[in-house]
């Protein structure tokens, strides 16, 4: 049977995708709502309420989905998830107030929640520790690209079908991506019948760099429990919840912000609001490039996670502190990209922590619970900026300054050493 050379990354190009579209189908909401909200008379409070459910449904099903995951494998669960958040996005065309919007952002909040802990496990999977950053980069690259591509896109398909023909286009990509997903992903490394010998042996050598590898058939799965009776594990939940805020703060918020501090329509809005995701996607791709070529240059695993996670940070900071004053929306949205460009930089590395402490069928159940814990801070993050922003959004872009050094923290606090954690028996 013919070889396909480089098969990993078919692998992590399609999960790249799939996160487009998982964006491009959770931003459709908040590109419109200005139209939304006028033609059903909602208001920013009941926009939060609405946001609200998402985000419960997604806390819920992040550590959900991780266990799903575990227990049927990426290759299924993938497809589960992608299947039913398409569904969900296409019932918002059905959508008549808060209840029902309430109901279809829940079900599509904790169906897109899969695709964190899955494409966590697959990189741990299909990827060497060196790549693993890499990999995890290239992945969030598709978040930032699927915010990139939305704001253009929602907006066009506005102008052109409205609001409801929207929702059912965007939500009918997902079901189109299925069909390639299962064609590659046939199988595992170590039994996929496209993969060299060259390949299989470069992955799965270079997943035990670190630690004697326990065979398939002995190893010991600990419970959600069990992970929280490991300090490595709450460097991973700390370090979320503060930190991912920071990246929830512009997706769910930045349409609305230009709208009402610079009256953007849905039009200007279109035009402004993927800026800032370039810089997050060029975050992605240089922050899991070097950790990667800090372990190549003989740095440890230790050594190139933190100092990634660290300089990020040191990007992020500044640039929330400017943006908090910045006085045109090109100087707002340019301060933002830098910001973004930071956070990126810093949480692929925060996101591959689950597979340098754990190995096997423990991975997925770690990274749902970090973003089970990112999603609580994210909930108490929507809940404030109703609040906060009444007179300016100077404090919004001020809560997020904070947020940094705290997410930072976490990883250096709790997280010790980082390298293999050996199981208590």
């Amino acid at each position: 049977m013919k070889k396909v050379r480089g098969l990993r990354w078919y692998i992590i190009v399609l999960i790249a995708i799939a996160t487009i579209i998982n964006y491009i189908d959770r931003n459709a909401l908040a590109i419109m709502w200005p139209n939304i909200a006028a033609d059903l008379e909602l208001s920013k409070e009941q926009y939060a309420t609405i946001v609200s459910f998402f985000m419960v449904a997604y806390a819920i099903g992040q550590s959900l989905s991780g266990k799903v995951i575990d227990a049927i494998g990426t290759r299924m669960g993938f497809t589960l998830t992608i299947i039913v958040w398409s569904i969900s996005c296409m019932l918002h065309a059905a959508a008549r107030g808060l209840a029902s919007f309430g109901l279809f952002r829940a079900l599509l909040g904790v169906s897109e929640a899969g695709n964190w802990p899955g494409a966590t496990k697959s990189n741990a999977e299909w990827f060497p520790i060196k790549e693993r950053a890499l990999a995890q980069g290239i992945f969030n690259a598709g978040a930032s690209m699927g915010a990139v591509v939305s704001a253009p896109l929602i907006a066009f398909l506005y102008l052109l079908v409205g609001w409801k023909a929207t929702f059912i286009i965007v939500g009918a990509l997902g079901i189109i991506w299925v069909i390639p997903w299962l064609y590659v992903n046939k199988a595992l490394p170590k039994d996929h019948p496209w993969l060299s010998d060259e390949e299989r042996e470069y992955i799965l050598s270079g997943q035990r760099v670190e630690a004697k590898p326990m065979p398939e058939t002995e190893e010991r799965v600990p419970t959600w429990g069990e992970l929280l009776t490991y300090r490595q594990s709450w460097s991973v939940i700390v370090s979320r919840f503060f930190f991912d805020p920071i990246w929830w703060m512009f997706i769910t918020w930045l349409p609305i912000y230009l709208f009402e501090v610079f009256g953007f329509d849905i039009k200007q809005i279109g035009l402004f609001a993927w800026v800032p995701y370039v810089g997050a996607a060029i975050g992605s791709l240089i922050g899991g490039w070097f950790s990667g070529y800090l372990i190549g240059r003989g740095k440890s695993t230790n050594v190139a996670r933190k100092l990634s996670i660290t300089l990020g940070g040191v990007i992020a900071f500044p640039a929330l502190i400017f943006s908090a004053y910045a006085s045109t929306p090109l100087l707002a949205v340019l301060a933002i990209a830098v910001v973004l460009f930071g956070f990126q930089f810093s949480i692929q590395n925060i996101q591959t922590l689950p597979s340098d402490f754990f190995s096997g069928k423990s991975v997925g159940s770690l990274a749902g619970m970090g973003g089970t814990s990112a999603v609580a801070g994210v909930l108490i993050m929507i809940w404030l900026v109703p609040v906060i922003t009444k007179v300016s959004y100077v404090p919004f872009f001020l809560m997020g300054a904070i947020l940094v050094p705290l997410g930072i923290l976490a990883v250096f606090v709790f997280g010790g050493e980082i390298k293999r954690v050996e199981l208590n028996k």
